[in-house]
């Protein structure tokens, strides 16, 4: 039996055709830029003494924009969204108005925020670098992983059927752990693990600049190291085929198999793997400075303190965004590890 065409689906298909935006799923706002992990492979942290964030009177400015494109969720990013002085105030004003919130955390703060987390909150995402002293090495702070541990249990002692997933990126100092990262999700209590590789090639996660040689090499593999990677990922895929096809690993086989492929290409072994993806059509990201991209990745295109989210998406510059993206040849979206392509017929 085919599934009946609601209004906001045939607003989605619309706007994937025509490249104005009628119905924007998916929002993604950092309320806070902060951080209290010093990651390897990301530089947010590096802007702590300089904080920025989104306050009450922000989300109620935006409410107008969330209604008018019938927003169904919300994803609190960061930085850590947690580090907000008011941040279930926020969560409060948009829950309010029956959007859904997603957190995505380094799982730090989770057992001291359990049970506003599950008042206030849907779902939450954590970062997962690997087991324990991976983990606690790739964050460059004591404890890192008892601490994620710890709230992760804190949740579900109070709300089992609570869903905390993790997500875990994969670069040179994690990729011989890989099956190890899966276990130590089993271990630390999570519904699901999903891995994506680094961005090493764009100034997104606070790099005003792009990162030079030897910083890529920290994070990149080597030739060498990708042998290696190749073996891990193949023997994964056969020791653990039951988490695959459970879904406990969110990715097929073959998308983690495109791993290889991406790290491969910077060392001109073979193309970046193609990239399908439609998420300037379906979100936007909201940066703690009030900063407008299409993506986390694409330039910024407005700012909530000088227009509305509306007027923003749906400036002439941003239609002709779309219009013109060609992901097969554009450089950033040819190197992308996050992409999100949402068919209009997937319900929030």
């Amino acid at each position: 039996m085919k599934k009946a065409l609601t209004l906001d689906t045939i607003k989605r298909y619309y706007s994937l055709k025509s490249h104005k935006i009628y119905s924007l799923p998916i929002v993604i706002l950092m309320p806070h830029s902060r951080c209290n992990c010093r990651c390897v492979m990301c530089d947010i942290w590096k802007g702590n003494n300089d904080v920025k964030q989104i306050n009450e009177a922000d989300v109620e400015k935006l409410l107008a924009s969330l209604k008018k494109f019938n927003t169904k969720s919300v994803v609190m990013s960061g930085g850590e969204a947690l580090m907000h002085p008011n941040f279930f105030k926020l969560c409060e004003i948009l829950k309010g108005n029956n959007i859904s919130i997603t957190i995505l955390s380094t799982g730090i703060l989770l057992q001291k925020y359990a049970e506003e987390i599950i008042s206030m909150t849907n779902e939450v995402i954590v970062s997962l670098d690997g087991s324990k002293e991976v983990h606690d090495k790739i964050r460059n702070i004591p404890k890192a992983y008892e601490k994620l541990k710890t709230g992760v249990q804190a949740i579900k002692s109070l709300k089992k059927n609570y869903r905390v997933t993790g997500r875990c990126v994969i670069q040179r100092s994690n990729f011989f752990d890989f099956p190890n990262i899966i276990q130590a999700s089993k271990e630390i209590g999570l519904d699901q693990i999903s891995f994506l590789t680094a961005d090493i090639s764009t100034d997104a996660f606070n790099r005003p600049e792009l990162w030079g040689e030897a910083k890529i090499e920290e994070i990149s593999l080597s030739l060498e190291e990708l042998k290696q990677f190749k073996e891990v990922i193949e023997k994964l895929i056969q020791s653990h085929s039951q988490d695959f096809s459970s879904g406990y690993i969110a990715e097929s086989p073959d998308k983690i198999r495109r791993f290889y492929f991406y790290y491969g290409a910077f060392h001109g072994l073979n193309d970046f793997p193609q990239v399908r993806c439609n998420a300037p059509w379906v979100s936007t990201v909201i940066e703690a400075d009030g900063s407008v991209r299409p993506c986390f990745f694409h330039k910024k295109i407005g700012s909530i303190y000088e227009n509305s989210l509306s007027d923003i998406i749906n400036s002439e510059e941003s239609i002709s965004f779309r219009q013109n993206l060609d992901m097969d040849t554009d450089a950033i979206c040819r190197k992308c590890v996050c992409s999100l392509n949402l068919s209009p017929l997937t319900s929030l």
